[in-house]
């Protein structure tokens, strides 16, 4: 079954609407239209605002809202199980213990333990002060009569290849058209938004991209080298750099945060910066 968030994107796509045109009229804002697109349903305040939002954002966009509210409630709406409450009985405070220890001055026999071991401290403290320097002078005597061969010199090492800065990514969806949004981090203009068909290849270049894929299959190649994608319906977001690469959790994908201002193309990519 196709995903809620795919459904209101793709219908958004084919009207042509951008979702800024869809915040002016819905007076919703694009962060939790985006995060409705995404399936990124925790990022709203919650399953009321959810489901209002949801009905709306359908409406405008000519789905059936009755239907899209209902899956949602089916799968997605979290159901709270409140928790007895412990009754905690009162605890009696017990009266303070009274030290053991006499409170007078020592006797004795305290004086004399304390006297001993005084003087097994002096002589533990004697015994390491010159064990420690009979150590040093057998060092010293062995290094004058036994001199150590010289060492040869180490050939130096070549210099290791520059480490590269930017990446090339490409990606092909195997199965249907899929929906892409790329960008190069936080708070930047959109690189690239559109429905990419079957078996079309997308090239992009830069020092970091992040993707947001709307499902899949797909075949992703990072510098000529391939990255495991797991299949799943709904959407998949990651974060490409010469060291890095890693999924993006939901709240910290592109694309969802603001509406952007850069447009996709159906080219084969862009330039990084």
């Amino acid at each position: 079954m196709q995903a809620i968030g795919e459904r209101l994107r793709e219908a958004r796509m084919r009207q042509k609407i951008d979702i800024a045109e869809v915040e002016t009229a819905t007076k919703i804002r694009a962060k939790y239209l985006r995060a409705l697109e995404n399936d990124e349903f925790g990022l709203l305040p919650g399953s009321t605002f959810v489901k209002t939002f949801l009905r709306t954002y359908a409406e405008y966009l000519g789905l059936d809202a009755t239907l899209l509210v209902e899956e949602y409630r089916v799968h997605y709406e979290p159901r709270g199980e409140s928790e007895p409450m412990q009754h905690f009985a009162p605890q009696r405070r017990r009266p303070p213990r009274r030290s053991r220890y006499a409170t007078g001055p020592p006797g004795p026999g305290t004086a004399i333990a304390v006297l001993v071991l005084a003087i097994l401290v002096i002589f533990a403290v004697l015994g390491i002060t010159s064990g420690g320097k009979k150590s040093q002078k057998g060092a010293q005597s062995g290094s004058t009569t036994a001199q150590k061969p010289k060492a040869k010199p180490k050939p130096a090492k070549p210099a290791p290849p520059p480490k590269p800065t930017r990446i090339t990514l490409r990606v092909v969806p195997l199965s249907g058209g899929t929906y892409m949004c790329l960008d190069r981090g936080n708070n930047t203009p959109k690189v690239f938004e559109g429905i990419v068909p079957d078996g079309a290849a997308r090239k992009f270049h830069g020092k970091r991209l992040r993707i947001l894929i709307g499902h899949t299959p797909v075949k992703i190649t990072v510098s000529g080298k391939r990255v495991k994608v797991p299949v799943t319906t709904g959407a998949v977001a990651y974060e490409f750099t010469p060291r890095i690469r890693k999924p993006l959790p939901p709240g910290k994908r592109p694309c969802s945060g603001s509406s952007g201002t850069g447009t996709g193309t159906t080219g084969t990519g862009t330039t990084g910066q």
